[in-house]
C-alpha cells in the first residue's frame, strides 16, 4: 500500500483538496467530514440509480442521522454522460436547495457536481464509487459542450471520502478503465519531457514527482487489480487521486493527459459507439496509450544525432501554411476551427524549430536513455491491459486499425500542447513514424 506519509505530503501540495480518506467503512465518516468542512450548511446527495444503491442511500441516511439538513437528487436517466444539459440539471438542484453537493458516484457524477459547484462559487464533497478515472481530484471537469469535449477550469472537491470496500466491489470493467487511465500517464510523462525540452511547458517538479514516483508500483500488479484485491484496488484509486493532485498543482491537465487522451476526445466528439454503446473514457484512452507506446518504440529506434537540422528548417512550413492544413483537415469535423486555433497557439517559427531540433540532435543519446526509462514498450503495456481486462486491440472498442490511423493527424492538432507528433513533424520523420507503427510490420498492423 502507498504509505499514509506519502499521501500526507501529497495532500499538503494540493491546492483544492484538503481532506482525503481512503479506508474500508469510510462511508460512516462522511457526516463528520461534512460537518467539519461545511459547518452549518445543508447537504444534497447527488447520485444515480446505481450509485444511490451502492453508497448514496447510506450516505444520505448517515447525514440525516447525524442531524444534518439533507436532501437528495438522482439523475433521472439510466444512461447519461458528462454533457452540458446535466450540468444545468445539477446546478438547478444546488440553487433551489441552497445546499452543498455530496457527489456519490464515478467520474461523470463528480464532474457534473464539480462544474455546477464552481458556477455557484462553492466547494463540494466527493464520495467515489469506483477506481475508474483520475478526475475525482483533478482541477477541471471534462464536459461535452456544443459537440466538443472540453475541459472547464474548476476546483477539485474540498474533501474526498472513499470507502475501500465499495471501490473494490465496483464492476471490473470500471476498475480496468481506471487502470488504463492511470497507465496513460506513462507516455504522457514522456511527452511532457519533450515539451520541457522545447521550453513550451516546463516540468513542474512537485506535480511530476507526486504522481510519477508511484506509477510503476501501482501498475505492477494487474493480476491483483483484476481479481478485485482490496489493497491493489485501493492503491489504484490512490494513484488516480495523486494524478488529480498533480493537476491541481499544475493548474492544468498537463501532468496526466497528452496525445493518449486525444484519441478518446476524437471518439467522443465524433459520437463513436460500439454495439450501440458509447465507450468509457478509460477504454478509449487504453487504445490511445498503446498507440503512443508503439510510437515511442519506433521513435527510440531512430538515431537523431544524424538529423539534418538545416534541411528540416528549410522545409518548415509557415504559420499560414499550417493554418491552411488544419482548416483542410478539420473541414468536416464537428469543430472545423479546432486545429486552426491549436496550431495558432503552438506554432513555432523556423528559428525556434532550429533551436529545438539542435537540442534534440546534440542531446539525443541522453534523451533516448531518459525516454526509454520513462515509457513502457507497446508489448509490455498490451500485456498489462490484457491481464487487467482493459482493451488491448482497437477492435475491442469497435475501431479498425484504418480508423485509428486516420485519427493520428487530428490528435497532433487537437490541442495546443506539444507532443511527440509535433517533434516528428519538425524532424521530418512523421510519415516514417506513422508507417512504422501502422505498416505491415508495425504494432498496429493494418489488416
Amino acid at each position: 500500500m502507498i504509505s499514509q506519509e506519502y499521501l500526507d505530503r501529497a495532500l499538503a501540495l494540493a491546492t483544492d483538496t484538503k481532506v482525503f480518506i481512503m479506508e474500508a467503512g469510510a462511508l460512516a465518516k462522511v457526516p463528520s467530514v461534512f460537518k467539519e468542512n461545511f459547518p452549518g450548511r445543508k447537504a444534497i446527495v447527488i447520485a444515480d440509480c446505481n450509485t444511490w444503491r451502492v453508497a448514496g442511500e447510506a450516505v444520505f441516511n448517515g447525514l440525516k442521522d447525524a442531524g444534518a439538513t439533507v436532501s437528495h437528487f438522482l439523475i433521472p436517466d439510466e444512461h447519461f454522460h458528462a454533457e452540458w444539459p446535466y450540468v444545468e440539471m445539477v446546478e438547478a438542484q444546488l440553487k433551489s436547495s441552497g445546499a452543498i453537493a455530496v457527489a456519490v458516484g464515478s467520474g461523470v457524477i463528480n464532474d457534473l457536481c464539480k462544474l455546477s459547484s464552481h458556477h455557484l462559487g462553492q466547494p463540494y464533497l466527493c464520495v467515489p464509487t469506483a477506481a475508474s478515472v483520475d478526475g475525482y481530484s483533478s482541477f477541471g471537469a471534462s464536459i461535452s459542450y456544443q459537440g466538443l469535449k472540453q475541459t472547464f477550469e474548476c476546483p477539485a472537491p474540498l474533501a474526498i471520502v472513499a470507502d475501500a470496500s465499495v471501490i473494490a466491489e465496483a464492476p471490473k470493467h470500471m476498475t480496468a478503465a481506471g487502470y488504463a487511465d492511470l497507465a496513460a500517464k506513462i507516455p504522457c510523462g514522456a511527452e511532457w519531457m519533450i515539451a520541457d525540452l522545447f521550453g513550451t511547458e516546463p516540468i513542474i517538479p512537485d506535480a511530476w514527482h507526486v504522481l510519477q514516483d508511484v506509477l510503476d508500483k501501482v501498475l505492477s500488479n494487474p493480476e491483483a487489480v483484476a481479481a478485485g484485491d482490496k489493497d491493489a484496488v485501493s492503491d489504484l484509486f490512490i494513484g488516480l487521486t495523486l494524478s488529480g493532485i498533480a493537476m491541481q498543482i499544475a493548474r492544468s491537465s498537463r501532468p496526466a493527459s497528452c496525445t493518449d487522451h486525444l484519441f478518446s476526445h476524437y471518439l467522443d466528439m465524433t459520437g463513436h459507439r460500439y454495439k450501440g454503446e458509447l465507450q468509457s473514457h478509460g477504454f478509449q484512452v487504453a487504445i490511445g496509450t498503446l498507440t503512443m507506446c508503439a510510437f515511442f518504440d519506433e521513435f527510440l529506434k531512430m538515431d537523431l544525432t544524424k538529423i539534418d537540422v538545416d534541411r528540416c528548417v528549410a522545409a518548415w512550413p509557415t504559420l499560414e501554411e499550417e493554418r491552411s492544413r488544419a482548416l483542410e483537415l478539420f473541414r468536416d469535423f464537428v469543430s472545423p476551427r479546432l486545429g486552426y486555433d491549436s496550431i495558432s497557439v503552438k506554432y513555432a517559427d523556423a528559428e525556434a524549430v532550429r533551436v529545438q531540433l539542435t537540442k534534440v540532435k546534440e542531446q539525443w543519446p541522453e534523451l533516448r536513455r531518459k525516454y526509454r526509462e520513462q515509457v513502457y514498450t507497446f508489448e509490455k503495456m498490451q500485456r498489462l491491459f490484457r491481464i487487467v481486462g482493459a482493451p488491448s486491440d482497437p477492435s475491442e472498442i469497435g475501431v479498425t486499425r484504418e480508423q485509428l490511423k486516420a485519427m493520428v493527424p487530428f490528435t497532433q492538432l487537437m490541442r495546443h500542447r506539444i507532443n511527440l507528433l509535433d517533434l516528428a513533424r519538425r524532424g521530418m520523420f512523421y510519415d516514417e513514424l506513422v508507417e512504422a507503427v501502422f505498416g505491415p510490420d508495425g504494432a498496429w498492423k493494418i489488416k
